[in-house]
């Protein structure tokens, strides 16, 4: 069965972010038929994160939320936009995790927040985060702000975005790691 980690950074209870996240984590699943599907809600573990980050060795709670992340076959990602870009919370998370832990994986990126005028978080924070830990991002990125909740228009981009990263869910290929060693580009022509 696959395996989905849903990475959301929503601070209130309830949160519009982890609402987006939930619709996004059903659209998926819908796609695919069935699926496994873990939240990571990182307000329950902000504690952790930052001992993390001064210490280097995280907390138990932390360690399974970040297993649960590497480990899933995909990961939707939800954050709320704060001063025009994503939490600190939010990047803080994905600093914690090894360069190399989210090499070739689907992510569905997504963000809230108060308006539409930080909608382009997803193509000038979000996008950019991911391809630097070389995850596959999903064509379609969604963005609400609080008066797209209940409009067709945010139900017809979450379908959309929930079926591409089922797509690539149900596709995953194992991706090689990088190698150790590097090899000249000549070297690697003479083979």
């Amino acid at each position: 069965m696959t395996t989905i980690a849903v990475v959301t950074a929503g601070l209130g209870q309830p949160s519009s972010t982890r609402l987006l996240a939930d619709q996004l984590a059903a659209a998926t699943r819908d796609a695919l038929g069935e699926a496994e599907v873990t939240v990571i809600e990182l307000r329950d573990i902000a504690v952790d994160v930052t001992n993390n980050m001064l210490t280097g060795f995280p907390s138990p709670k932390l360690a399974a939320a970040i297993s649960a992340v590497t480990s899933a076959d995909a990961l939707i990602t939800v954050t709320p936009v704060f001063t025009a870009s994503y939490s600190g919370l939010f990047k803080s998370f994905f600093d914690v995790l090894d360069k190399d832990a989210l090499v070739g994986k689907p992510v569905l990126i997504a963000a809230t927040g108060g308006t539409e005028r930080h909608s382009l978080v997803l193509d000038y924070q979000l996008r950019p985060l991911f391809a630097y830990l070389r995850a596959e991002v999903t064509p379609t990125g969604v963005y609400a702000a609080s008066s797209d909740f209940g409009s067709p228009s945010l139900h017809d981009r979450v379908r959309r975005a929930g079926a591409e990263l089922a797509d690539r869910a149900a596709g995953l290929r194992t991706v090689a790691k990088p190698a150790d060693t590097f090899v000249p580009f000549e070297q690697l022509l003479a083979q």
